[in-house]
């Protein structure tokens, strides 16, 4: 395990990165079977430690149900690590193609080459897919990384940089642990290629660290994620799963539905639905299977959400009425909010948290409008049956993914990257495209031995000219 002491972290993290470097350049790309090893290794971790990985995030949380841990974080990473293995060989293959026209028969190739050491900074809310998740697209490109944990989560990040330890080399994989200044340190570093995932307002002083040594990046932030209850949705099923997509994990997710755009008619509706929802997913809250909050401090920060809503003239729907806050457990139950409008802090800020804010419309082109108006956000959500109204919203809006009729799942699709754009993030990864992230498609033109090449070199005569015209002539 790599602890880095607050005193000077710059030092030895440069010197970690320097082993990756070395290590890479002496196999500078990896075959196939040296790839698959890796891959393998880190099933095996995840694989032989799902109990442990588990406990250790449960005991950070306070309280995360297991069933959530194997859910949202192993069964994604296992099912990516299985599509990487079984699709990997063939990303690797250069792409062949014939060369322009008037440069037959020359041949062109678009030949994948690992970029070198990736950095990897990870956030708190789900901390082994978001580090296992970016690392399998790493190594199946070939590349080495150096992984920063999040601080918020003590237990696991030590546990993750111990087994990491088990099944790597130091020269393949490292983990890094340690606080804020840690992290700082670890941005500025000249990876080859850096992706964070976090807030909007940290992946800005990300993004600046990294500019510094031109190192590009991939930013996977948040913002908030709408969801759209069209006119003509299944109103009980869009109730029902815009309620599982917020409570999971109490709304810690970055493609969580940040708030409720619904009829106007429907508000009231919405509010029961929601409660026989609520009831029915988490019988036994508080505690049970719904998570605590992380920390004291995102803990008071959405009580002071919510009670500045309130305070501003918004109202708050308990969905658990027998559930109340719990400070010392951090346990906050799931309440809706009506009457909120954008001078409110809770539709400024991604919540994060299980606060859901209801915005009642008139016509299906406010709600666009509205969403339009606001920062693309990361995730949207469209609850509709009218083929026409769907196509609608995704044509006039714009943001890093969308589920139609559902939530959170194209988050875990295969052929789908996951990213965000504007204010949720730059690039992204995931399967295929997280290869061709942390790849180099280096384009190689191979020129045939008999070409007509020297008849566009100097002098420029009539030949050259007659050459130039049918040229221009053919585009």
């Amino acid at each position: 395990m790599n602890t880095i002491e607050r005193n000077d972290p710059s030092a030895p993290l440069a010197a970690q990165l320097a082993v990756l470097r070395a290590a890479h350049q002496r196999q500078p790309l990896p075959d196939w079977s040296v790839r698959r090893e890796r891959l393998r290794a880190l099933e095996t971790l995840l694989r032989g430690h799902r109990a442990g990985i588990a406990a250790a995030i449960h005991a950070d949380f306070g309280n995360r149900p297991t069933e959530e841990t194997e859910l949202l974080e192993i069964f994604p990473s296992l099912s990516g690590l299985r599509h990487t293995l079984r699709h990997g060989r063939r990303w690797m293959r250069p792409r062949h193609s014939l060369a322009g026209l008037a440069f037959l028969p020359a041949r062109n190739a678009l030949l994948p080459q690992p970029l070198g050491v990736v950095g990897i900074i990870v956030p708190w809310n789900y901390p082994l897919y978001l580090a296992v998740g970016p690392l399998i697209d790493a190594l199946a490109a070939g590349n080495r990384a150096m992984i920063k944990m999040s601080e918020y989560t003590p237990r696991f990040s030590a546990l993750f940089a111990e087994l990491v330890s088990r099944h790597f080399r130091p020269d393949e994989v490292t983990v890094v642990t340690g606080d804020a200044e840690v992290a700082q340190a670890f941005a500025a570093l000249p990876f080859d290629h850096l992706l964070f995932t976090g807030s909007t307002a940290v992946g800005r002083q990300v993004m600046r660290a990294a500019a510094a040594n031109l190192t590009p990046v991939t930013l996977e932030l948040g913002g908030k994620s709408p969801a759209i209850i069209g006119p003509g949705a299944r109103f009980e099923h869009a109730v029902e799963r815009i309620l599982f997509g917020k409570l999971v994990n109490a709304g810690q997710t970055c493609v969580a539905p940040d708030y409720v755009l619904l009829p106007r008619a429907r508000v009231a509706d919405f509010i029961a639905a929601a409660g026989r929802v609520a009831a029915r997913m988490y019988p036994h809250a508080p505690g049970g299977q719904y998570a605590s909050i992380v920390s004291d401090r995102q803990y008071r920060r959405l009580v002071a959400l919510r009670d500045g809503a309130v305070a501003a003239g918004a109202r708050a729907h308990p969905l658990l009425e027998a559930a109340g806050d719990d400070a010392a457990a951090r346990r906050l139950p799931p309440q809706l909010l009506t009457g909120v409008d954008d001078g409110m802090a809770v539709m400024q800020e991604e919540i994060f948290g299980p606060l859901l804010p209801l915005l009642p419309y008139d016509s299906l082109d406010e709600a666009i409008a509205y969403v339009t108006a606001h920062p693309h956000p990361l995730a949207l959500y469209v609850f509709e049956q009218d083929r026409a109204l769907i196509d609608a919203v995704l044509a006039r809006t714009v943001a890093g993914g969308v589920s139609v009729n559902d939530t959170l799942f194209h988050f875990a699709q295969h052929a789908l990257p996951i990213g965000g754009v504007g204010a949720s993030g730059m690039g992204g990864y995931h399967g295929e495209a997280g290869f061709r992230t942390f790849s180099h498609l280096k384009p190689v033109f191979r020129q045939a031995r008999w070409n007509g090449a020297s008849l566009l070199s100097p002098p420029y005569g009539a030949r050259f000219r007659r050459v130039l015209g049918l040229l221009l002539k053919r585009g």
